[in-house]
């Protein structure tokens, strides 16, 4: 059979099952299944092979793989393909196009063959962490498939089925098997690992039970109660590694709450901004990167044209600077979406009304006030959910992402769409 659909390309974070997914397809279709690790790989003789008149000269990985699996229709699953290098030896990013066109793989020539090979058959499947980070022409050839992050509530409930019946088997312990209290899972989950996925959880939990194996060696008579405490969890694992962002306590003038989208998930931000005598400057802190920086220049910008409309005197910002400051100055930030979250912190400051405690923003904000679509929904809605906030202001055009986001989290949110700034003052200011 001719393989003539589309490569598909899951893209999410590390430990959201982007293997383990490809692995159930193999196994669906009856194919065997073949790893390709891409990360790091500069050398373009990787994929294509090296002439058989070089010493030690080899097929491409393709090739060996094929080979070693016996089976000319495998399922190959390209890994980090994001994450693909190149120096003087080739582009190896270039000689995969010809491997994931159908129209051409199925005559791919690897130089160590020197002869055609269909790969037509073959089924690639690739896996990323960001799209950002792939090439250009391969992005072409790929069709994206998102994998989000899971939710505290998935997060426990893949933790009772799979990862604390698999570690207690790995840890011997299948004669005497802790017990895993609920709120003993979340505080693992909560204090102890910060990640969209689940491989730092199953890191802990595999620790908990090793712990607790050793524990019951050294007890005089090999036994010890079998719930696993959060005291227990303390001594096993050590102090909680993370705290995580929850709502401001109380409403502050000139702080507003943001949405951030990292490697790990969401999180939320706060935005601080405070003002000085000065000389009309804007100063920027808490490591922002160019477009962070630029969004807070466009969201003064739009304040001071409309300065009016918020009852600021026109001449009040010359004899003024004003600083915006994002904690956390040890971790790098940068997108469009904090724009709308710091025009309010400056509306909030210049105006002396506090921004409600329970809201939160994301948007991209135009000099005319429009807001604009931002990436990360699901995993910003989740953590504002995490951190105790009721209500978010994001675009109107991000109204759709709202369909994916599970029916338990969105009752405990009000999610307010907006196209401009003008609409959600009200709402957020008090």
């Amino acid at each position: 059979m001719v393989s003539k659909g589309p490569v598909l390309c899951f893209v999410g974070p590390p430990g959201t099952g982007k293997t383990s997914l490809q692995k159930s397809i193999a196994r669906c279709l009856g194919r065997r299944f073949i790893r390709i690790s891409l990360a790091g790989m500069k050398d373009e003789a990787e994929i294509r092979g090296h002439r058989r008149s070089y010493v030690g000269a080899l097929p491409g990985r393709i090739i060996q793989e094929i080979r070693r699996a016996g089976s000319l229709n495998p399922l190959i699953m390209l890994d980090e393909i994001d994450k693909i290098g190149q120096d003087v030896k080739g582009d190896p990013a270039s000689a995969l196009l010809e491997v994931l066109d159908p129209e051409q793989n199925a005559h791919f020539v690897d130089n160590y063959l020197d002869v055609p090979f269909d790969l037509s058959r073959v089924m690639f499947i690739a896996t990323a962490n960001t799209i950002e980070d792939i090439p250009a022409p391969m992005l072409d050839r790929l069709e994206i498939l998102q994998l989000s992050g899971y939710t505290e509530e998935e997060k426990e409930k893949i933790a009772y089925r799979y990862l604390i019946p698999r570690e207690i088997e790995e840890a011997g312990l299948s004669e005497q098997p802790p017990e895993f209290p609920p709120e003993v899972v979340r505080m693992i989950i909560r204090e102890y690992t910060r990640e969209a996925g689940l491989r730092s959880l199953q890191r802990k939990i595999a620790a908990v039970c090793r712990k607790r194996a050793y524990e019951i060696l050294l007890a005089p008579d090999r036994t010890v109660p079998s719930p696993v405490t959060p005291e227990k969890v303390k001594e096993y694992l050590g102090s909680r590694t993370y705290y995580f962002e929850v709502a401001e306590e109380r409403e502050r003038v000139g702080v507003a709450t943001g949405l951030a989208l990292t490697a790990a998930g969401g999180q939320i931000i706060f935005i601080e901004a405070a003002i000085m005598s000065g000389h009309e400057e804007l100063i920027l802190t808490g490591s922002l990167g160019q477009v962070m920086k630029e969004s807070a220049q466009a969201a003064l910008s739009f304040v001071r044209a409309n300065a009016d409309r918020f009852r600021i005197p026109p001449d009040f910002f010359a004899g003024h600077d004003i600083h915006v400051h994002i904690p956390a100055g040890a971790v790098s930030k940068d997108g469009p979406s904090a724009g709308l979250p710091i025009a309010v912190a400056l509306i909030s400051l210049l105006t002396r009304r506090p921004v409600r405690r329970d809201a939160a923003l994301t948007g991209e904000l135009t000099l005319s006030g429009r807001i604009l679509p931002v990436g990360g929904m699901h995993d910003k809605l989740l953590a504002a959910r995490r951190a105790g906030i009721s209500t978010i202001i994001i675009p109107k055009l991000n109204e759709p992402d709202l369909q994916d986001i599970p029916a338990n989290v969105m009752d405990d949110l009000k999610v307010v769409p907006t196209v401009e700034v003008a609409d959600i003052i009200e709402i957020v200011l008090i």
